[in-house]
């Protein structure tokens, strides 16, 4: 059983849990209201011009960090280390099928279940959208989707990889929890802790650069940032700036330099949050005693 057959077969019994359904449904219900709310009261969420696609597509980004991480621990924290706690792994592995290509298999199905439940929001949100607001932006759209759906595998990857250090559901959602709550609830504040332990227990009054990198550290942090750095006149039009995805560092889309302190760091931190865990959840889990 090849890695494709692996990820067919993961895809199919993923698509029958009610609670991804839940989530969807509720996701596609934030869309239409969210959507609805900004272009009927745009000022309200910071566009007293007026509302326009393009800020709507930056305004749906901060839905889409919340949804992505909750579902991803929904859909992915049982991939394997469900599969090694009931004992079907053993059952799985008798096949001929390596421990690489169920691990693969695994990232790959739950990745488009993931990318599958959030492209129902996207389509019926924005779809939502382009009808109020009478305009489309097709190639902005195109970038964000692509965009948007490859955080969706970065945080599949992530989670998996996590489930697979672990025979352990119990253990996998606490880790999974635990990655969400540091790298996205509370990572806006680590870097001005650091900045202010730094400096003496005292705010400088400027920010220095490598603030803004650390806060790209968080995968949505990140995931902001890319897309700043692949629609740059779009967010320059929207006012958006890679310092609302973290800690309130002063640094724009347009003067921040070098390149660490760049919107196009996120994209290196993106590729780098698919690769890494991706090594350590093959090792993690070639290495296990199943």
């Amino acid at each position: 059983m090849s890695a494709i057959a692996v990820a067919k077969k993961d895809f199919r019994d993923a698509v029958q849990s009610r609670a991804l359904w839940a989530l969807v449904a509720v996701f596609v219900a934030l869309s239409l209201v969210s959507t609805y709310a900004y272009v009927e009261v745009p000022e309200m969420f910071g566009s007293p011009a007026g509302a326009t696609f393009g800020g709507l597509l930056f305004f749906t980004i901060g839905l889409v960090g919340l949804f992505v991480p909750i579902a991803a621990i929904v859909v992915c924290y049982k991939s394997l280390a469900g599969e090694r706690e009931l004992g079907s792994i053993k059952l799985l592995l008798s096949l001929p099928t390596t421990r690489g290509q169920v691990f693969a298999g695994k990232v790959l199905g739950r990745a488009a279940v993931l990318a599958f439940g959030l492209g129902v929001g996207l389509v019926v949100g924005l779809g939502f959208g382009a009808a109020l607001l009478g305009e489309l932006e097709a190639v902005a759209v195109l970038v964000f989707v692509l965009v948007t759906l490859s955080f969706a595998a970065v945080y599949a990857t992530i989670v998996v990889s996590i489930s697979a250090t672990t025979g352990s559901t119990s253990h996998a959602t606490t880790l999974a929890l635990g990655f969400f709550v540091v790298f996205e609830l509370l990572w806006d504040v680590i870097p001005m802790g650091v900045l202010y332990v730094v400096e003496g227990f005292s705010f400088p009054a400027t920010i220095p650069d490598w603030v803004f990198t650390v806060t790209q550290l968080s995968p949505s942090s990140a995931y902001f940032s890319a897309i700043v750095a692949l629609l740059p006149d779009l967010a320059e039009t929207v006012g958006a700036d890679p310092a609302q995805a973290g800690a309130g560092v002063e640094v724009s889309a347009t003067n921040a330099e070098p390149f660490y302190a760049s919107p196009e760091v996120g994209l290196v931190v993106l590729g780098l949050w698919l690769v890494v865990p991706l090594a350590v959840g093959y090792r993690r889990f070639g290495s296990a005693d199943l």
